[in-house]
This record gives structure tokens, C-alpha cells and sequence, in this order.
């Protein structure tokens, strides 16, 4: 299928659109685009290991400011424009070189879906979780990050449905937020988020209710709408509601799953590790939407049931009912690498089958030899 995307975001089109189109022109064409998409993904994970390493618990912003050093943060906002760019140069340098193919659709909507909750977790470091005064606590942070994916969902689903993606405003007014946020944390120091904005509200505060607002009264409209439109002009894709929403029921039966764990965990399990929970919240949605990317891609159905849904539940129904008991930590630790080493093999598998379906390498222009 033909690939096609529409951008109607003014900041996109009027102010990053010339930036990324000067930036291009030092590109060497010999680059694949692949590699742009895959440079900008390993600086964006690159980053959350080292905030990581000084701020596991999510507290470093909250109870000892400057436990991050300054460069940390100015090397964020350096990292994630990086990234942004790389992310909107990849599909030009494509066209540029004449080798766009659906493997490098994959690959970078792949990789976004990943990048996209990696993005918010290293985030959470910049406003720090609940100590009582400040930061935010780390249900409204599993909400959050649940909010930004059903974001990236719902433009999925739409693609699947309409045969278009309609690139969400969220993305840049999000990009430009971030790197803003890590001067701003770089230059001023992390107190700037500690101390009242407006009445009484803290930019946090006001960042959590943008991103509501976007989601809820922008974002999913929009799409509902997209939707409605195609159907009106008879180009969905799918005839039947049930084929339809097909997609939806994997991601929301993982959602629920997620938050029963969350609410019913006898060991708070969100409170003692939420780093290690909130980033397998990541890759298992991550991993769950890469299918529907490919379905929508080779027009094929999506099956009913995400085939990771059963060992989540296995471990949740254990965690909950008491069965796990003091193993709880442990078992999420052992579960969350797992279900990274699932996601990283399947990546790999995906991206070697397609290879060698296209003849192409993925990280190289040069055309496979046919055997």
C-alpha cells in the first residue's frame, strides 16, 4: 500500500518543516534512512539510561535538587531535538534517495510506538513523583503515560481505518515542550518545577491538563471525525464496526489488565517500582501496537487477542490474589525483561523477514544480491 500521512499543524508546517528541509541538505545521500531512524531511537534510549542512573526512583528532582548534574539535562534537550529531528528528516531523506520502502514505515512507526512512553518516562525525572510538597504522584504519572499511548493509538487506528495518517498536532507542540522543559531544568535548575506557577497551580499541573485537553478534546475528536468523513466518502477500509475496532481490543484488555495490577497490588507495586513498571507498560504496548502498524500496512485483520495478554494475566491474577507475596518486586523485574527481550526479537525477526522479502538491507542502500 501507498504510503500517505497529512500535516496540517501550523508549528510543523510554517517553523519545523524549513528547519528539517535546511537540515536535510547535510545529510550524504550514501546514509540510509533507516539509520537516521535508528540513530535518533538508540540517542532517545541512551538518554533514559543515563537519567536512570542518577534518578531511579524518580526522586532526585523532588527531595535533593542537583542530584542530577546540570549537564544531564542540558544533554536531554540536546539528545531529544536530536531525535525530533532525525524522526521528521528520516521519510525526506527517503524520498530524497528514492528508497522509501513499507520496510522503513515500519521501522520508524515501530520505533516510535517504543519511543513515544520513553519520552514520557524520562520526563517524569524532570517534575519529580510526590513527596508530600511537590512533584506528582505516581498514579497521576501512570495516567499520564497511559494517555500519551492512547494518543498514539488512536492516530494508528485511524490510519487503519482510513488508509491515511494525520500526523496528531500533539507530536511537535510535544517536542518543542520537552526540550523547552530540559533548558528551562538545565539553565534555572530543577526548583523552577517546585514552586507555584499560576493560583496556586505548578507547571506541572498545567503540563498534565494541556495534555488532557489535547487528548481529549483535540486528538480523539479529530480522529472520530477522520473517521466519520472517510465513511461518508465511502473510503474506509473496513466495511463491518466489528473489523473496525478490531484493533482497540487488544490495547484496552492490556490497559485493564495494567490497572487492575496497579490498584489492587497487595505490595503497592506502582509505588515501589515505578520505573521498572511504567517501562514495561511501554514495551508491552509498544509491542501490541507494532501489530496493528503491520496489519494496517499489509491489510490483514488484526487477531482478537494479543498473544501477550496471557502471560500478563498469569502474572497479574498471581500478583493480586496474594499467591506472589513478598516475590511481587522480584517477579515484575524478571516479567518486565522478558517482555523487553520478547519485543527486541520480534523487532528483529519483523525487520530481517521483510529485508529479505524487499531485498533490501536495512541499514545499508545497497541492493541485496539475488541469490
Amino acid at each position: 500500500s501507498q504510503y500517505s500521512a497529512v500535516d496540517t499543524n501550523p508549528l510543523s508546517v510554517y517553523i519545523m518543516q524549513p528547519i528539517w528541509n535546511k537540515i536535510i541538505k547535510i545529510v550524504p545521500l550514501w546514509i540510509a534512512p533507516n539509520l537516521l531512524t535508528f540513530s535518533g531511537f538508540i540517542m532517545i534510549l541512551f538518554n533514559y539510561f543515563l537519567i536512570s542512573f542518577y534518578d531511579w526512583d524518580y526522586t532526585a528532582s523532588g527531595t535533593s535538587p542537583g542530584l542530577v548534574p546540570t549537564w544531564v539535562w542540558l544533554f536531554s534537550a540536546f539528545t531529544t531535538f536530536c531525535a525530533y529531528a532525525l524522526d521528521c528528516i528520516d521519510g525526506k531523506h527517503a524520498r530524497r534517495t528514492q528508497s522509501s520502502t513499507p520496510l522503513g514505515e515500519l521501522f520508524d512507526h515501530g520505533l516510535d510506538s517504543w519511543a513515544t512512553s520513553i519520552f514520557v518516562l524520562s520526563f517524569f525525572s524532570v517534575c519529580s513523583r510526590d513527596n508530600g510538597k511537590t512533584g506528582v504522584s505516581v498514579y497521576t504519572m501512570y495516567i499520564y503515560l497511559s494517555i500519551v499511548l492512547f494518543n498514539f493509538m488512536c492516530s494508528h487506528w485511524e490510519k487503519y481505518n482510513t488508509g491515511v495518517l494525520f500526523l496528531p498536532w500533539g507530536y511537535d507542540i510535544s517536542q518543542v515542550v520537552l526540550i523547552a522543559a530540559y533548558l528551562l531544568t538545565g539553565t534555572v535548575g530543577v526548583e523552577v518545577w517546585q514552586k507555584p506557577l499560576l493560583f496556586g497551580y505548578y507547571i506541572t499541573d498545567l503540563l498534565v491538563i494541556l495534555l488532557i485537553g489535547f487528548s481529549l478534546f483535540l486528538s480523539f475528536p479529530q480522529t472520530l471525525y477522520n473517521i466519520h468523513r472517510a465513511r461518508l466518502k465511502k473510503t474506509l477500509k473496513n466495511d463491518s464496526l466489528y473489523e473496525g475496532l478490531l484493533p482497540l481490543v487488544s490495547p484496552l484488555l492490556l490497559f485493564i489488565l495494567l490497572t487492575v495490577w496497579v490498584v489492587l497490588s497487595p505490595s503497592n507495586i506502582l509505588a515501589k517500582q515505578p520505573r521498572l513498571f511504567l517501562w514495561m507498560v511501554g514495551v508491552a504496548f509498544s509491542n501490541v501496537i507494532c501489530k496493528v502498524i503491520i496489519c494496517q500496512m499489509s491489510s490483514t485483520q488484526p487477531e482478537l487477542f494479543h498473544w501477550f495478554l496471557f502471560p500478563l494475566a498469569l502474572v497479574v491474577y498471581a500478583a493480586i490474589s496474594g499467591l506472589l507475596g513478598r516475590m511481587e518486586e522480584a517477579v515484575l523485574g524478571v516479567f518486565t525483561a522478558l517482555v523487553t527481550a520478547a519485543h527486541v526479537h520480534y523487532g528483529v525477526c519483523v525487520g530481517r523477514q521483510l529485508s529479505e522479502h524487499l531485498n533490501i538491507y536495512i541499514f545499508s542502500l545497497k541492493k541485496r544480491v539475488q541469490e
